[in-house]
């Protein structure tokens, strides 16, 4: 353990299958008891009733998080018509029922509705969100029988695909990949308008995060204590998903210590942003523009992958 109370050596990413019931939250007290490092966070919060792919960032990797959390992210989704709740999801209340018209459950039907949500929309979030607005948190303002006026975000759906159709009750299952920010229980609840009837969403599991998909993922029951955690680590470079600028000894240093570069010196890496590594250790993110580059974020004895990653 280092000096400071409540934290460690312990540095990396870990991809977290999220079981139902939990809060993102949770995990992270979960992943903080059986580390010892107080210094966790996560990219990309999942409701308590999803599962799946949940980056949690321990150490000082949580200077990663503005690089995960912009990521692409995939679903499989369960869309079930004829009740709305409060929340846009299976855990609210129900508040409206209304007939569902019998083409929902023609499959030809709902595999064109489907695929006809690709592509940019406007999006006003769930009442029950983590939006703050004038100083308030929507879902706070919910459970007061309140609510605030949440503008509509511009998101994508990069690809929508019908998985199966469910009779009784009226349930369509879809995979979906979406941009940032997007509710998966808002397209629910306005797909569930869009067919002149009211939905919510039933199920959902996060199949991937970027360049994480839950292939990777690992239990929180297979962390009990600090060495279970730094074996489970995953490839920050791999997680990322950026050009790699692959680093000397001579060079590491320099790096580690966040001094500006010159461009060639990262080699044939475009411009934008690249990660620089040594030996297989992240140790930096580097902005490169034109004939220089220079350090967006440096992380202290660098990001390494456990000795399990990819079993």
């Amino acid at each position: 353990m280092s000096a400071r109370r409540g934290t460690t050596d312990l540095c990396g990413i870990l991809v977290v299958d999220k079981p139902a019931g939990m809060t993102s939250h949770d995990v992270v007290n979960r992943v903080r008891r059986a580390s010892g490092e107080r210094r966790i966070g996560h990219a990309g919060t999942l409701d308590p009733m999803a599962t799946g792919v949940l980056v949690v960032l321990v150490g000082p990797a949580a200077r990663l998080a503005p690089y995960l959390t912009a990521a692409e992210k995939s679903y499989v989704a369960r869309i079930v018509f004829g009740a709305q709740t409060d929340t846009d999801d299976a855990d609210g209340c129900i508040i409206a029922t209304a007939p569902v018209p019998d083409e929902v459950g023609d499959p030809f039907f709902a595999a064109g509705t489907v695929a006809s949500l690709v592509g940019v929309h406007e999006q006003i979030p769930p009442a029950y969100s983590a939006i703050k607005r004038n100083g308030q948190i929507a879902y706070e303002v919910a459970r007061k029988g309140e609510s605030l006026d949440l503008p509509a975000r511009t998101i994508e759906v990069t690809h929508a695909q019908l998985v199966g159709v469910e009779l009784a009750p009226p349930a369509w299952d879809v995979e979906f990949v979406v941009s940032k920010g997007t509710y998966i229980r808002a397209l629910a609840r306005d797909l569930g308008l869009a067919m002149d009837t009211v939905a919510h969403l039933g199920a959902l599991r996060r199949t991937r995060s970027g360049a994480l998909s839950i292939e990777h993922a690992v239990s929180l029951d297979d962390m009990n204590e600090p060495a279970d955690v730094a074996a489970l680590f995953a490839d920050p470079i791999t997680a990322l998903g950026l050009p790699v600028a692959h680093v000397g000894a001579g060079l590491a240093a320099p790096v580690s210590n966040g001094v500006q570069l010159e461009s060639p010196q990262l080699g044939d890496t475009p411009d934008g942003l690249v990660v620089v590594e040594h030996d297989g250790v992240l140790l930096a993110i580097y902005d490169r523009c034109g004939a220089s580059a220079r350090a967006v974020a440096v992380i202290p004895g660098g990001v390494a992958r456990g000795s399990q990653w990819q079993r």
